[in-house]
């Protein structure tokens, strides 16, 4: 199935979009935003559509529906993402709306998750564009992590192949989907000191009780980028906590609370890891839930990832601001009551020689120092 933007799509009158999970049709939403719910409980975790006649209702879906299919394209900070957009056909977007017919000409593909669109009168069904049982192709690795333009000797390799799995998946550095032996693996590049950071941060983040995804060393063009498998399928998504803080917003809940009844341990030890490693970048995209797609069911939180940002804000023992709580406090504060809570959990010793100097080595020894003196 050829990835190029469709044009006919763009265009106004598009009639209807249904929202769907693997095969069951979840919602139907219109152009003039009238909707039906079919089952509530398969929705998208941020995406809130009501049935009603009254125009602000309509509109309100209207511009629910376009932020949920904007939330699967990739956003304009991405490095290459011109590039990208390029490669597909899609011009640089910057409203909801834009971005959400992008990704309707690929049906919403993506790789965290089982959703997808279906426009109107489409037949055509889950099994004939499931990103996780087709092929992607190399091909697209050069626009995603090198920005190279797809060539004539590659471009017909490439139009017959799923690039979705890389425009939709979200955050800043260069980042492609590849398969190897089988299997999808996420390959990251940035520069010497991200992918650096990255591999000695999961490291010592295997050495505590927690579940963490590993990273490892590999090459692509010459270039070392850190590798990890991927941790989603068919059975089982991805829903970062941005969209469950829209999910309870919709809901009156309380989205901090929310978490901490669902799995206390995970979010703690979450907080102690960054803590240690000084990771910067824990923002709400960074972490959330597993989904079972038998049922759409949170399970608990998935593990700790994205870890090229650590290491930064690292001159002082009391680390950047905290990302992941509800009051204000720093990341040593974060921790201290984290360990409070859960404990320390550290299940082997950090070798010394892993860090590259002392400045690290000893920053690093001081916090975990601080943190076994409040366990």
């Amino acid at each position: 199935m050829s990835i190029g933007i469709k044009r006919e799509v763009l265009k106004k009158g598009w009639g209807f979009f249904d929202v769907m999970h693997k095969d069951r049709r979840v919602a139907r939403i219109y152009e003039d935003g009238r909707c039906t719910v079919n089952f509530p409980s398969f929705m998208p975790y941020n995406l809130y559509l009501e049935s009603s006649d009254d125009l602000d209702s309509r509109i309100n879906n209207l511009n629910n529906f376009y932020y949920w299919c904007s939330s699967r394209v990739l956003t304009l900070d991405r490095k290459y993402a011109k590039e990208i957009l390029r490669a597909i056909g899609a011009s640089q977007a910057v409203t909801d709306k834009d971005r959400a017919m992008i990704a309707v000409s690929y049906h919403g593909l993506s790789l965290t998750d089982v959703f997808w669109i279906r426009r109107a009168k489409e037949k055509i069904s889950f099994a004939e564009l499931n990103l996780y049982n087709h092929s992607l192709s190399d091909a697209f690795a050069d626009v995603s992590l090198r920005g190279r333009d797809i060539t004539l000797q590659n471009a017909e390799l490439f139009m017959s192949r799923e690039a979705a799995g890389d425009v939709g998946t979200p955050g800043v550095a260069p980042k492609a989907w590849i398969r190897k032996n089988g299997e999808f693996y996420l390959l990251k590049d940035g520069d010497e000191r991200d992918v650096n950071a990255e591999l000695l941060a999961s490291k010592i983040a295997g050495c505590f009780r927690v579940a963490c995804v590993p990273y490892e060393e590999d090459v692509f063009d010459g270039v070392r980028v850190s590798k990890c498998k991927i941790i989603t399928s068919v059975e089982k998504s991805i829903v970062p906590f941005e969209f469950i803080e829209v999910y309870c917003t919709n809901r009156d809940l309380d989205k901090h609370a929310y978490v901490l009844k669902k799995d206390p341990y995970s979010y703690h030890m979450m907080n102690v890891i960054d803590y240690l490693v000084g990771n910067t970048d824990r923002h709400w995209g960074n972490w959330g839930f597993f989904v079972d797609n038998a049922t759409n069911k949170l399970q608990a939180l998935y593990p700790l990832m994205d870890f090229n940002k650590s290491f930064l804000a690292y001159d002082t023992v009391y680390g950047a601001k905290c990302q992941t709580t509800e009051r204000r406090m720093t990341q040593q504060e974060a921790a201290i009551e984290a360990v409070k809570s859960v404990g320390l959990n550290q299940i082997s010793e950090i070798p010394r020689e892993w860090f590259p100097d002392k400045a690290l080595r000893e920053m690093f020894f001081s916090r975990l120092e601080i943190l076994k003196n409040a366990n």
